[in-house]
């Protein structure tokens, strides 16, 4: 029994239900959309016989190409190594004061190192290197130990004060308040004179008392003007970079209580290269310096043989 509806307006069948008074006419679908249809089942059958597609139980089934996204990727970084490699080893071949001759692999040395800064570096000395309070601003011209490209390379090798390291920067700064060497007053007034020096107190009769217990206890190792000595480590005290704050608490709790900070010894966690480059990229924030000779001994004592001090690494 035929069943079938058609539609007195049209003549076409309807698919045998209303809503409302309102009917479906089943008109047959374009014949180009079925043939696209029918294109795009063919398409994904080559795709799962080609290409990585069908799930197995321990890994997906390979395609007849044998190509897959890892694949590629692993070739792509292949060859990226490849060419890298040139250059690292030309980086490495090439003492490091000797990189500014050279402008593309001193850029590349530059790149490198910011990389590798950005890993290693930014959780002390911030993404921009600007630091914090007890650890260095890499961008100005204030170094603790010297802003050469040889000496910020030995810095970042060696560290400040890392144990396990025998040649690691080491500088130690009396506690001249904890451990009694000088009493509280005192160590008021050498705040004051130190802070004078830079201009950010006015002399009076407290730094005039703090100028005689500086060249008493302090001149030895931040020199008579508190300009610092870099062999051993002391800081400038006459240019208003403060490590650990210059007010006058700041610089009074610096004097009671030295910090002695500690920066790592990189040569055990990075590569010879890599400490080069993070070196070039230091030196390339702002603040480095031409290659400055290495002082000889008798250079690097203090005067009258006193133990070196510093207030914190750079």
């Amino acid at each position: 029994m035929d069943n079938r509806k058609i539609d007195d307006a049209t003549g076409v069948e309807t698919v045998g239900h209303e809503w409302d008074g309102i009917e479906e006419l089943n008109n047959p679908l374009p014949r180009w959309w079925l043939w696209t249809f029918y294109a795009t089942i063919a398409f994904s059958v080559a795709y799962c016989v080609v290409y990585p597609a069908i799930p197995m139980l321990s890994k997906g089934t390979d395609g007849a190409w044998k190509w897959s996204s890892r694949g590629a990727l692993a070739a792509e970084m292949s060859k990226a190594e490849q060419g890298r490699a040139a250059t690292l080893a030309a980086i490495a071949a090439t003492p490091i004061e000797a990189l500014p001759e050279k402008p593309q692999l001193m850029q590349a040395a530059v790149a490198g190192g910011r990389a590798a800064f950005r890993v290693n570096c930014v959780q002390c000395h911030g993404a921009g290197a600007a630091g914090f309070k007890g650890y260095p601003n890499l961008n100005d011209d204030d170094w603790l130990w010297g802003g050469d490209l040889r000496t910020i390379e030995t810095t970042i090798t060696h560290g400040i004060r890392f144990p396990g390291d025998d040649q690691t920067r080491q500088s130690q700064m009396p506690n001249f308040g904890k451990d009694g060497l000088l009493p509280a007053a005192s160590v008021s007034d050498v705040a004051s004179y130190v802070l004078t020096l830079s201009g950010k107190e006015q002399p009076g009769a407290a730094s005039q008392r703090g100028a005689a217990t500086f060249a008493a206890n302090c001149a030895v190792c931040h020199g008579p003007e508190g300009k610092g000595g870099r062999q051993f480590g002391a800081p400038n005290l006459a240019d208003a970079i403060w490590l650990y704050g210059g007010t006058h608490a700041d610089v009074a709790a610096s004097v009671t209580s030295a910090h002695a900070g500690v920066m790592p010894a990189w040569a055990h966690r990075l590569d010879p290269v890599t400490i080069k480059m993070l070196a070039a990229y230091v030196h390339s924030l702002g603040g480095g310096e031409k290659f400055a000779p290495v002082p000889t001994p008798e250079e690097s004592t203090p005067a009258g043989g006193a133990a070196p001090a510093a207030a914190a690494p750079r």
